[in-house]
């Protein structure tokens, strides 16, 4: 894709649906003016890295929509001290907007060949590949955890990983909507509260156990 071409792309991309949509940390807004999506995608689908629905990355994953990455940036509020873990780290688009803006980034992905991808793509972040409810508890806790995804329930093993206070932030399966929410820790306690409707992809490995009937 041709560089002016790309820029224009992603000045639309800002324009029409991040600030449109209460998107407007300046913080936000330069990274995701400067960083090319489509680096992130494969190449046959550069086209439509900046549309605003999910584009298909392979192996089963999305990468999420503009917007749904600029809401999340704007909920989690990330600062320069924290310690951050990102679950499903895909190709590495997110990844990318954090790294630099935080303290230290630990970025789960589990499926190789999007590892490898982001690996090549990003620098400066610690990379771990294991299952996404799994996250890597031997590097935290977390000051701050995003799940870049939908799940339907929030695992123990990572409430666990956030340290007292901290912040979480997923997209969350709410039936057929997809919503953002966010939660604090207290003690023991992790509450997700509902942010705003956007459209994100589902995260595998997250899936609340399902109940028989006879």
């Amino acid at each position: 894709m041709q560089t002016v071409q790309s820029s224009n792309m992603r000045r639309h991309m800002v324009d029409s649906q991040l600030r449109t949509s209460g998107v407007s940390q300046p913080w936000i807004i330069q990274a995701m003016l400067e960083l090319q999506r489509e680096s992130f995608v494969p190449a046959e689908r550069a086209a439509i890295a900046y549309r605003d629905r999910p584009v298909d990355i392979g192996a089963g994953r999305m990468l999420n929509p503009p917007l749904a990455a600029g809401l999340m940036l704007s909920a989690a509020e990330p600062e320069p001290s924290d310690h951050v873990l990102l679950i499903g780290a895909g190709t590495g688009y997110l990844a990318a907007l954090l790294v630099g803006r935080v303290r230290s980034l630990v970025a789960v992905e589990e499926q190789p060949e999007l590892l490898v991808s982001a690996k090549q793509s990003v620098a400066g972040v610690e990379w771990v590949e294991a299952p996404l409810n799994v996250g890597a508890a031997d590097k935290g806790p977390y000051d701050l955890i995003i799940i870049d995804g939908a799940v339907e329930i929030l695992p123990d093993t990572i409430k666990a990983q956030l340290k007292e206070g901290g912040r979480i932030v997923t997209g969350l399966c709410d039936g057929p909507a997809r919503r953002l929410a966010s939660a604090n820790r207290h003690g023991d306690h992790v509450a997700l509260r509902t942010i705003a409707d956007t459209e994100i992809a589902p995260l595998p490995g997250f899936a609340r156990v399902r109940e028989f009937s006879f």
